[in-house]
């Protein structure tokens, strides 16, 4: 088994290092929860609270990681309004070199070794047609209801940053990084805008203690009262000269004023910013797959058997964050 204790920061570089490799020869594969920023991110605040629920497990080519699975056991997680909140749901995070596709079949065979059969989902990204396939081989099925126009999903967006707008903020509003911020400001404005959060104080210190974490990439709009109004950190990847915001985030008092826009804008635009940087990546758009049988939907209601990920995807697709990304 698996826990906090053998999950460490330098196995985490390690999977950061596939995200990179894999992003620079096949980007599209890169998958939803194995991005650079997004291991960083859930890693980082989550590891002292949650990791004895976590199992991973790490498959090398020689000296090399080819790939690696992250299973999220049940757990349950105070939020910022009091409720205590019970996460039921297995989920696997995985990620696998282009080169060695053949690993999922092996990550799969563990999976079960580790949880209860019983409803096992795992995310795979739209463009994946191969693991799209050695998932059914092993039985998993497209969660259909949860890939539709009502389930949970996002679009990946993608831009270049050649050409960026001056941001431009109302009066008495003003653009801050966390370097000017203490965590416990930064970790408000995150809870502020994912009301209701399980994010704590002490979750903000330990993401900022993880690479790439920056603080002058952390960046956030102060409202004339002093309250922070947006929030994002940009994840930079030197490497392969991009950026990836997670999270982004309103003040729900202020969620109408659009405020990741001036906030995404200066994180780009910023003097420190390296030259190498050349592209974002806001977000992503994986597709959710169940294991059939005694999987069930939101209602109770026994699921009908359905092709996996064999018909075309609509524009919009679920977005499988699950337990670990929870705010």
């Amino acid at each position: 088994m698996t826990g906090a204790q053998d999950f460490s920061p330098q196995d985490v570089r390690l999977m950061q290092n596939l995200a990179q490799r894999v992003s620079a020869l096949r980007p599209e594969l890169v998958n939803s929860d194995a991005t650079v920023g997004e291991l960083a991110w859930v890693w980082g605040k989550d590891h002292l609270d949650h990791g004895d629920t976590w199992r991973r497990r790490l498959w090398f080519d020689g000296s090399d990681l080819a790939g690696w699975g992250w299973i999220y056991l049940p757990y349950q997680v105070m939020r910022s309004d009091g409720q205590l909140l019970d996460v039921t749901t297995t989920r696997l995070i995985w990620q696998v070199h282009p080169y060695r596709p053949q690993i999922l079949d092996e990550i799969l065979d563990w999976y079960p070794t580790q949880a209860s059969p019983a409803d096992l989902r795992v995310t795979v990204a739209d463009a994946d047609a191969d693991a799209q396939h050695r998932l059914a081989a092993h039985g998993y099925r497209l969660d259909e209801q949860a890939s539709g126009d009502h389930g949970s999903w996002t679009q990946f967006n993608r831009r270049d940053l050649g050409e960026l707008p001056e941001p431009m903020l109302p009066p008495g509003f003003r653009l801050l990084t966390a370097d000017q911020v203490s965590p416990e400001a930064a970790a408000q404005a995150h809870r502020d805008a994912w009301h209701p959060s399980s994010f704590t104080d002490r979750a903000m210190r330990e993401v900022s203690r993880i690479w790439p974490y920056r603080p002058d990439l952390h960046v956030l709009v102060q409202a004339p009262d002093g309250t922070m109004a947006a929030t994002t950190i940009m994840w930079l990847d030197e490497h392969n000269g991009t950026a990836e915001f997670e999270p982004v985030g309103t003040h729900q008092a202020t969620a109408a004023r659009a405020w990741p826009g001036p906030c995404s804008t200066t994180a780009c635009s910023r003097p420190g910013r390296p030259a190498r940087s050349r592209r974002s990546w806001p977000a992503w758009a994986p597709r959710r797959i169940k294991r059939p049988g005694r999987c069930t939907t939101t209602s109770g209601s026994a699921r009908s058997p359905a092709r996996c990920c064999t018909s075309s995807p609509p524009p919009r697709l679920s977005y499988a964050r699950g337990c670990p990304s929870i705010p």
